[in-house]
C-alpha cells in the first residue's frame, strides 16, 4: 500500500471518529468542596476547582476538548492549569495535546510517558496504537508519588504498580474525601486488565486494597468507568475480583484448559451485574487467564 493511500485512509478514519463524537454531551456532577466528575465518552474525568486554577484528572478524547473546557467553564472561570493522566490509554490522554495548547501542564507516572512515546501493540484486542505526538506527552513525570498544593486543596497522586497497566495512578483528595481510582476500578462491568501494558489481576486487586485503606464510609470514589461508588461498593468489587482469582488459580493448578475453565462458569453469579460491558464473561476469563499464566 503506497504512502498516499495510507494517509488518505488515516484521514478518513479520523474524520469518522470525530463525527462519532459530535453528539457526545459532557455531564457535570458536583461532589462538593469544589470537586466534580465529568462524563462523556471514555474515562471519567475529575475536576478540582481552586483559586489557583482548575485541575483535571484525565481528559478523554481530542475531539471532545472544546466540550470539556465548556463544561469546566460552567462551574469556574479559572483556566485549566494541570492535567494528570491516570494511565496512558487514549480515552484518558487523548486531549493532552489540546489541553497543553491551552496552557495546561500535563503530569503522569513516568511509564505513561514511556508508553505514549512509542507504538503500543495490544494482542488481546488486535490493536496497534501509534506513538503520540510530542505535544501530547506528559512534561512532568514521577515515580512513586507526587502532591499538588493549589489554593485550599491538596491533591495527592500515587503509583499502583502492574494494576490496569504498569503506569496507573490513584488520585486522593483528602480534604474533599474524594478518590479518583482511574481504571483500577470499572464499576458495573468486568474490568480490562491490559496485560500487554504490564497490567495484572493481582496488581489490580492490590490497588483496590490500597484505595479501600484510604476510604471511609463517607468517601466518594470516582471509577475509571461507571457511576460514582462508595467504600462498600468498592469492597463488593474487590470480593468479586478475589473470588474469581481464587477460582481461576485453582482451575489452572488442576490443569484445566482455558476452554474448560470458560465452560465451568466460574463467574456465573457475577455475570448479570458485571458481564454487560465491552468484555463478556468468556473473554474476560481469557484475559485473566493470560494475566495469571503469562
Amino acid at each position: 500500500m503506497n504512502g498516499g493511500l495510507c494517509a488518505a485512509m488515516l484521514l478518513a478514519a479520523n474524520s469518522v471518529f470525530a463525527q462519532s463524537m459530535e453528539d457526545v454531551e459532557i455531564g457535570v456532577e458536583s461532589l462538593g468542596s469544589d470537586v466534580h466528575m465529568l462524563t462523556g465518552r471514555g474515562g471519567n474525568i475529575g475536576l478540582v476547582v481552586t483559586e489557583d486554577g482548575a485541575f483535571l484528572i484525565d481528559d478523554q478524547y481530542a475531539p471532545l476538548t472544546d466540550k470539556i473546557l465548556e463544561a469546566v467553564r460552567s462551574v469556574t472561570d479559572q483556566p485549566v492549569k494541570f492535567v494528570l493522566n491516570t494511565h496512558w490509554h487514549g480515552d484518558h490522554t487523548g486531549g493532552n495535546e489540546n489541553m497543553a495548547g491551552e496552557g495546561a501542564l500535563v503530569v503522569a507516572h513516568e511509564n505513561v510517558r514511556e508508553r505514549m512515546s512509542s507504538e503500543q501493540v495490544n494482542e488481546f484486542f488486535g490493536r496497534t496504537t501509534p506513538a503520540s505526538p510530542d505535544g501530547a506527552l506528559p512534561v512532568v513525570t514521577f515515580n512513586d508519588s507526587i502532591s499538588f498544593h493549589l489554593g485550599e486543596h491538596e491533591i495527592r497522586s500515587f503509583h499502583v504498580p502492574h494494576a490496569h497497566t504498569d503506569g496507573d495512578s490513584v488520585v486522593h483528595l483528602p480534604d474533599a474525601n474524594v478518590i479518583h481510582a482511574g481504571d483500577t476500578v470499572f464499576y458495573g462491568l468486568y474490568p480490562f486488565v491490559d496485560v500487554d501494558s504490564g497490567g495484572s489481576l493481582a496488581g489490580t486487586i492490590s490497588a483496590v486494597e490500597r484505595i479501600a485503606e484510604l476510604a471511609d464510609g463517607e468517601t466518594v470514589i470516582i471509577p475509571g468507568h461507571g457511576p460514582l461508588i462508595d467504600r462498600e461498593k468498592l469492597l463488593a468489587y474487590h470480593d468479586m475480583l478475589t473470588t474469581v482469582e481464587d477460582r481461576l488459580e485453582e482451575a489452572i493448578d488442576e490443569g484445566m484448559t482455558l476452554e474448560e475453565i470458560q465452560e465451568a462458569g466460574i463467574t456465573a453469579e457475577y455475570d448479570e451485574q458485571w458481564g454487560g460491558g465491552f468484555i463478556p464473561a468468556d473473554r474476560w476469563i481469557e484475559l485473566l487467564h493470560r494475566s495469571m499464566t503469562r
